[in-house]
């Protein structure tokens, strides 16, 4: 009996240790971790935080990805942000700390960082734009940076991202 006492002990034990020991991943936190590395490779090797803080407050303002801007707020690179933690970020960029690092230690003070996630990819062979919602055609147009000027209908929202469609979707060979 003392055996499988012992047994279910070293079991549970183990289940724990596998549990503690689940490393940190991309997609754990995958807008973070993707902005910034990307806000990273534009730093060449700035070591002020200071100066890492407002390059970043300028990098958001001129961010047109709604989901970075999310980000932005959460640490308070942009003005309406109710909180600022943009030392604890850029501290670890000055050391050269790789992005998936950094929000590894940001998901520590703050959760919702990592509770981002980007949109589905649309696959642009098979998706029927007529199927799409309107809030849907425009935020397209949005991220295209493009608007739809003159558009009541969703008829005229779907000709003219098939308009623009051309130029922003690059079709593999």
């Amino acid at each position: 009996m003392d055996i499988h006492i012992l047994l279910a002990c070293v079991f549970f034990y183990v289940q724990i240790l596998q549990v503690q020991s689940r490393s940190f991943a991309e997609e754990d936190c995958p807008v973070c971790v993707s902005t910034i590395d990307k806000f990273s490779k534009t730093l060449e090797g700035e070591t002020n935080t200071k100066v890492i803080e407002e390059k970043f407050r300028k990098y958001c303002r001129s961010s047109r990805i709604d989901k970075e801007k999310r980000l932005c707020y959460y640490l308070g690179g942009v003005e309406d942000s109710a909180t600022g933690i943009l030392s604890e970020m850029s501290k670890p960029l000055s050391w050269s700390m790789p992005a998936l690092k950094v929000c590894e230690r940001l998901k520590k003070m703050d959760a919702q960082i990592c509770d981002i996630k980007f949109d589905k990819e649309i696959d642009w062979k098979t998706v029927n734009l007529k199927k799409l919602k309107v809030k849907d055609l425009k935020k397209i147009l949005d991220n295209w940076g493009e608007n739809c000027d003159g558009c009541l209908e969703k008829t005229d929202f779907i000709k003219r991202v098939e308009e623009l469609k051309s130029i922003y979707v690059k079709e593999d060979l």
